[in-house]
């Protein structure tokens, strides 16, 4: 895959956080329309290197380039470098982030939580209504408890509250870490679901998973990290047929 079908590319990213120096050197590609599957051990910089996407840390050396949209004529536009961007400059260019906690404001509606994440709405009259009634078709919780403070939501309704908040404007990308964790089984396929739908829709995304059979199922492209740095990249089904790789990269089988 050429580097014009990357929307997203990490070069070279060092990432230290106080005295620590997380990233050793990160170089990742996530292709255009595709789904990302970052995996590794805990511990080995997955979280790190979404925060330094989004701008929550700054690479301390490397490179974070962003292509942006593409147009009929002109093909892939230039690759903007948004190392050292502010996160709401980042997230001004469609880049959406659900983290491990989700993010929810807690003593704020459901409705409340959604349309501070609408920029372009000021009210929930102004929310896309197509695009409303489509979120509350991937996850109907949202609707059930439009009114409801989201401090009171089950773990698996705040999760989708957060993934639902993260797209409900179209995004170029979208940047998940750990969806499933902890949720029930039945909730995970509808997560699954859900991701699909919006993969099929064009949306590239980039997700951090434990969860093995949510990687398999979904995972168009695998990076593997380890010690601050990608350690393996390539297709997903090729992960997935080789245990003895998997084997010395995660410590098991998938």
């Amino acid at each position: 895959m050429s580097g014009d079908d990357n929307l997203l590319t990490l070069s070279g990213v060092h990432t230290h956080i106080g005295a620590y120096h997380i990233l050793h050197g990160v170089d990742l590609a996530v292709p255009r329309g595709r789904l990302t599957m970052l995996l590794g051990r805990n511990g080995a910089g997955k979280t790190t290197t979404l925060r330094t996407v989004m701008g929550l840390w700054h690479a301390s050396q490397g490179r974070v380039g962003f292509a942006g949209r593409t147009g009929a004529a002109s093909g892939a536009a230039p690759a903007l470098d948004i190392t050292h961007w502010p996160t709401p400059r980042i997230a001004e260019l469609g880049v959406a982030y659900v983290p491990e906690n989700m993010g929810i404001f807690a003593d704020l509606t459901v409705k409340e939580n959604m349309l501070l994440a609408a920029r372009a709405a000021r009210r929930a009259a102004d929310l896309d209504d197509a695009r409303l009634k489509w979120i509350f078709r991937l996850f109907p919780a949202v609707e059930k408890f439009w009114n409801h403070p989201a401090g009171k939501l089950s773990g698996g309704q705040k999760q989708m509250l957060a993934v639902a908040r993260a797209i409900v404007e179209p995004r170029q990308l979208l940047i998940v870490d750990e969806p499933s964790k902890g949720l029930a089984p039945a909730i995970v396929n509808n997560m699954i679901d859900a991701f699909a739908e919006l993969k099929g829709q064009g949306v590239t995304i980039l997700l951090v998973e434990q969860n093995i059979h949510f990687a398999q199922r979904l995972g168009d492209t695998v990076a593997v990290m380890d010690n601050g740095r990608v350690v393996h990249s390539g297709s997903m089904a090729a992960f997935s047929a080789d245990a003895q790789l998997q084997r010395s990269l995660l410590g098991l089988a998938l």
